[in-house]
């Protein structure tokens, strides 16, 4: 049975989603300032908002959350290996291909959210919103500009990039369902130990840096940890009560929009004309995908 959504929950939610998308746009920065090697900053990205989500689940605990856990302990390892797979497979791509493409690629799940939701749950996307769909990664592939490729020696991490975009898919489909049956706190506190625990894995199997030298490299994870893991995704795992699996996917894509700015302001990184054509490009996708599932949901 489907519920219909009020209006200002609903508008909650679509705030907290894009506050959660701006969070996590940080993240690139950090893992480029980082003094660990990339599937160890992944690790300590989980790592250290285990605390901070704990601290959380304690305080909002009201009963009943063993009893879900026991029933939904899949789903929550599940998200975590998926999320998990996300960021390991995201940061191989990057090392085999470039950067830009690595990035326009991981941000094709929205077209595996709108595939898995019409196949596993035969809701056809409506017109509009395939055109919002397009539009919004035609923005990303603008806001990425001349630096994308394709093929040739980089192309074992374009498919890396196309796995990364659907490990994230499937964590964004396991939160969704998830967040139909417990809390925000109980999903990231429960999740984010499965995520840890492989990357730690890979990272040492991989001979990577796992500790940051000095004061400023811890102070650079914990940065990582609270902004874009604690709080980045825990705003969007509460969206995800509240909005259907297709627009959160599509409304993700301001990340890209809000690192690229993020990156020119903090870092000197070019941003030219066509990198602001894309932003504005993917801002007017998300409003049209926004109006196409309300208002399909509406009527």
């Amino acid at each position: 049975m489907t519920r219909s959504t009020p209006q200002r929950a609903r508008a909650l939610a679509t705030l907290a989603l894009l506050a959660g998308a701006t969070a996590i746009a940080t993240a690139p920065l950090f893992v480029k300032l980082s003094e660990t090697g990339p599937i160890a900053t992944a690790f300590w990205r989980t790592a250290l908002a285990l605390p901070f989500l704990w601290a959380w689940e304690h305080h909002a605990q009201r009963g009943g959350h063993a009893a879900r856990f026991a029933q939904d302990w899949r789903l929550l390892v599940a998200a975590g290996l998926f999320f998990a797979g996300d960021l390991a497979v995201w940061h191989w791509s990057i090392v085999l291909t470039s950067v830009a493409t690595a990035t326009l690629l991981s941000n094709l799940a929205p077209i595996f959210v709108t595939l898995a939701v019409w196949l596993l749950f035969a809701r056809t996307p409506s017109a509009l919103f395939l055109v919002g769909l397009v539009t919004a990664v035609g923005g990303v592939a603008l806001l990425i500009g001349g630096d994308f490729r394709l093929g040739g020696r980089a192309l074992l991490g374009d498919a890396l990039g196309v796995a990364t975009a659907m490990f994230y898919a499937a964590y964004q489909l396991t939160v969704n369902r998830l967040r139909a049956r417990m809390a925000t706190s109980t999903i990231m506190a429960w999740s984010v130990i499965f995520m840890a625990l492989p990357l730690l894995a890979l990272a040492l199997a991989t001979g990577e840096t796992i500790l940051p030298q000095t004061a400023s490299g811890w102070l650079k994870l914990v940065g990582l940890a609270v902004i874009a893991q604690f709080a980045g995704q825990s705003l969007i795992a509460y969206a995800m009560a509240d909005l259907p699996p297709t627009f959160s996917s599509v409304g993700l894509l301001l990340q890209p929009v809000m690192a690229a700015l993020f990156a020119w302001v903090l870092l000197g990184e070019t941003l030219g004309w066509m990198a602001l054509a894309g932003g504005i490009v993917v801002l007017a996708g998300i409003l049209v995908v926004h109006r196409a599932e309300f208002g399909r949901r509406a009527e």
